[in-house]
């Protein structure tokens, strides 16, 4: 499927786990969008902020992230292109955490009195935008796994595997390669350890070979064993297809 810039992205992420008609397509891709640009390091949208507009991912990584009082960081999630990060905010009045920019990232914004619009005139599509939230709740759950129960090594490379199988759905790997335009101290923070212990569990999947990390693109070089070492399972993302890895 092509993909145009910038809602047709939208579409594609949206029928990855529900099929749509022409119409609905037709629709989502009507919508008002205004695009910006958002610096590395920058918030999207601030905590305790009231927004009146959702945020379309369309190029670059953002995440989800709570900052404590001494300035330590707990990253809550990743998004990609395609991603909405901030869905639940049609429904909550106040930001309960910070949305920013890991690299460089493009974003679309989508008012909120669109959304609810196209709800009330295509209910096939409010289920599916429900599905959306429900969907991102169940990664939050395996990321609460993964820092509850699964060890370092587990953790990096269960991280790995999700997000080549979120960016293969949406075009965004090659050859088993996609960019990971973070750095060791944003994966620290996602996965609840030190940078030390990032660096060395990368050293330990460079030297069994079972990926390559080399300019910010991260190669995939044995996937049925790095998933098999993460206990990667994709059942928590709900596609309608699995992309071939």
């Amino acid at each position: 499927m092509a993909i145009g810039f910038p809602l047709s992205l939208l579409v594609r992420k949206l029928e990855s786990s529900a099929l749509l008609s022409d119409e609905e397509r037709r629709a989502i891709e009507g919508l008002p969008v205004a695009t910006k640009i958002v610096p590395a390091h920058q918030d999207i949208v601030s905590d305790k902020e009231q927004t009146s507009r959702c945020c379309l991912v369309l190029e670059g990584w953002a995440c989800r992230y709570k900052m404590l009082h001494e300035g330590r960081r707990q990253i809550l999630s990743l998004h990609v292109p395609g991603d909405i990060p901030d869905l639940h905010s049609l429904h909550l009045e106040v930001m309960d955490h910070s949305l920013g920019a890991l690299s460089q990232v493009t974003v679309g914004f989508l008012p909120h009195e669109a959304i609810r619009d196209l709800a009330l005139r295509f209910p096939h599509l409010a289920g599916v935008l429900w599905r959306e939230t429900l969907i991102d709740a169940a990664i939050f759950r395996e990321w609460m796994t993964s820092l509850g129960r699964r060890d370092a090594y587990k953790r990096l490379a269960h991280l790995f595997c999700e997000m080549y199988v979120r960016l293969d759905v949406m075009g965004l790997v090659s050859d088993h390669s996609y960019r990971l335009p973070i750095t060791q101290v944003d994966l620290s923070d996602a996965l609840g350890l030190s940078n030390v212990h990032i660096n060395r569990v990368l050293q330990e999947l460079r030297h069994q070979e079972l990926i390559t990390l080399r300019g910010g693109v991260l190669t995939i070089n044995k996937w049925p064993e790095l998933a098999e070492a993460a206990e990667f399972d994709t059942t928590y993302l709900h596609l309608r297809s699995r992309p071939a890895a």
